[in-house]
């Protein structure tokens, strides 16, 4: 039997995909391998212009023992993790609850409402830039971590309640009648009913909104200065000098940035792909 037309298409276009696809991971990952090709080069490689060339000498132990122990690295990591874990938390928590009630509850502006969750998620965060820090500065919120956390919280929560209502809205509805029927309370088919049925989807958004704050680098400009409240993401131009930037310890503070959130992927990769994938198949 010789291969049909059809079938010399699809070989040879399955041979096209196996060529561009370490091409395309390749240029995924440029970036990042030169990144942690930077952050073991010494100083004066710099200096003489060696930026792609191979390290003159490998300094991995000096440069990231200059970004923790010479630096305030660790209190900007420190940061971070105090502005994105309660902005986790809040997000989510109120999105439930929203998600719950826009999903559930059939009233008359639950449209409405559900509308204004959606459009804003298309305002340009830019546009809000010069309000924003004007109404921290007018509540006694600029550069604290306080209100770097109540801005992400408000500003997440839309999608997030996006997110969990469609997610309950596709769960059996008979549940929730069967438990109205048993005398459940609201609050009671809320906890022990919808929620435990939500744990794919809450890790899912966990692990989106840990990336999306974690790696905030425009609000917190904006909104903070200084060590004492900046996250990392921001506190990594503190390697730059005032006529010259430290590129070796930028990209290793970069790196360490990097990695509470790919720890967070794969710690919740099972949770992550069920969450994003549920549904899907019927």
């Amino acid at each position: 039997m010789f291969p049909t037309p059809i079938e010399k298409q699809s070989a040879g276009a399955q041979a096209a995909y196996k060529t561009l696809l370490p091409v395309a991971l390749l240029m995924w990952l440029a970036p990042l391998l030169a990144v942690a090709l930077f952050s073991i080069k010494p100083d004066t490689d710099f200096t003489n212009g060696n930026y792609w060339g191979l390290p003159s000498s490998f300094e991995f132990a000096h440069n990231y023992g200059q970004v923790f122990f010479n630096s305030d690295m660790p209190r900007y990591l420190l940061n971070s993790f105090l502005i994105t874990v309660p902005t986790v938390i809040g997000a989510v928590a109120l999105s439930a609850m929203g998600g719950f009630a826009l999903g559930i509850y059939k009233f008359r502006a639950n449209l409405w409402i559900f509308f204004m969750f959606v459009a804003g998620n298309f305002v340009p965060f830019q546009i809000l830039m010069v309000p924003v820090r004007d109404l921290t500065l007018g509540l006694g919120l600029y550069n604290t971590k306080t209100g770097l956390v109540l801005f992400h919280i408000a500003f997440q929560t839309g999608f997030c309640t996006l997110f969990m209502r469609n997610f309950i809205r596709s769960l059996p509805y008979e549940l929730i009648e069967a438990a109205r029927v048993e005398g459940v309370a609201e609050w009671r088919i809320f906890w022990y009913v919808v929620l435990p049925l939500m744990k794919p989807a809450l890790a899912a958004l966990s692990v989106l909104i840990f990336t999306f704050i974690w790696n905030d680098y425009f609000w917190a400009v904006v909104l903070t200065q200084g060590p004492e409240s900046q996250p990392v993401t921001a506190g990594i131009t503190s390697f730059n000098a005032q006529f010259r930037a430290a590129y070796h310890l930028m990209s290793a503070g970069s790196i360490v940035a990097a990695l509470p959130p790919v720890a967070m992927f794969f710690l919740m990769q099972k949770h992550f792909i069920a969450g994003l994938t549920l549904g899907a198949v019927k």
